[in-house]
């Protein structure tokens, strides 16, 4: 009888850790994030982008993600990446490239943790890359961390460069995770203005760009293990941005692919440095104590 007992509770014990939801092995295999610099989430009703407004149909979303303060860009890409606010990760102005404030931690690099650290501490042999038309950016991602970045030629010149370099490496390289940061529609917006035609025409051509992106990972053959997120560092106004108005704080942010459910508009709070936390939950990674973002959980099957 005693035996029986104990066979029976070790196959229970077998049976919950089989069925009990855990996500130590992740969400997915591979993120790519799409960032379009200066896309506020008041512009979204209004856009032609039916390839970005597809992604929200077949995933989550939401339009009230909330930038950090000042509504800029370097502060706003390091919360991204950081998982945290400038309070902690020191980065406090538009162009910024060290932080103005001593980083709360640094990690083995002497830079304030990123995701792309986190990945590679736990998938040494993963390939993660970030590619960009704005130079700041590379100083916001932790350059030693990645497998690959590069900075793309004057868009003004060569405006589909990003595209065509995202499309390359994707299909050479699938690489785990991704980070596309489109320079666009911000420089559209500090020209002609936020919400202006020119400033829709932008972010037609870039939801073009988005598609072809997601091509890409079709043709790389790992669509079905991908999750896409699309959103931005901040919105804008007239012709600028870095206050307090809602439509340079809040941005839209879309998230769709593998193990997303296909749940429409959220309403949970969310911060800029909450992509970070969402990106490490996908992947399975626990984050750092330094860290204060919160992984979207309520988005995932």
């Amino acid at each position: 009888m005693k035996k029986f007992t104990i066979t029976l509770a070790l196959s229970i014990m077998a049976v919950l850790l089989i069925t009990i939801p855990c996500n130590a092995k992740g969400k997915a295999k591979h993120v790519v994030l799409i960032g379009l610099d200066g896309w506020g989430a008041y512009s979204v009703p209004k856009a032609d982008i039916p390839t970005i407004k597809q992604l929200m149909a077949d995933g989550a979303y939401t339009l009230e993600k909330r930038s950090a303060l000042p509504s800029s860009s370097a502060i706003n890409w390091a919360s991204m990446f950081m998982g945290a606010g400038p309070e902690l990760h020191g980065y406090t102005q538009w162009g910024s490239k060290t932080p103005e404030l001593p980083s709360r931690v640094l990690n083995q690099h002497g830079i304030f943790p990123t995701i792309f650290q986190l990945l590679r501490d736990a998938q040494p042999n993963a390939e993660i890359g970030c590619l960009y038309e704005w130079d700041g950016i590379k100083y916001l991602v932790d350059t030693l961390a990645l497998s690959h970045y590069k900075q793309a030629p004057d868009y003004n010149k060569y405006p589909e460069a990003l595209c065509t370099m995202a499309e390359t490496y994707i299909k050479e390289k699938r690489p785990t995770l991704l980070a596309v940061c489109f320079d666009n529609p911000d420089h559209v917006g500090h020209q002609a203005g936020h919400d202006t035609s020119e400033y829709y025409a932008k972010l037609k051509e870039l939801n073009a760009y988005v598609a072809r992106i997601i091509q890409a990972v079709k043709d790389a053959g790992i669509l079905k293990e991908t999750i896409f997120i699309v959103t931005s560092d901040h919105g804008g106004i007239e012709k600028g941005h870095g206050g307090k108005t809602m439509n340079e704080m809040q941005t839209p942010f879309i998230i769709s692919g593998k193990n997303v459910k296909t749940s429409g508009e959220f309403q949970e709070s969310m911060m800029q440095y909450d992509v970070a936390s969402t990106i490490a939950y996908i992947f399975g990674l626990e984050q750092p104590q330094v860290w204060i973002g919160r992984p979207m959980k309520q988005v995932f099957k």
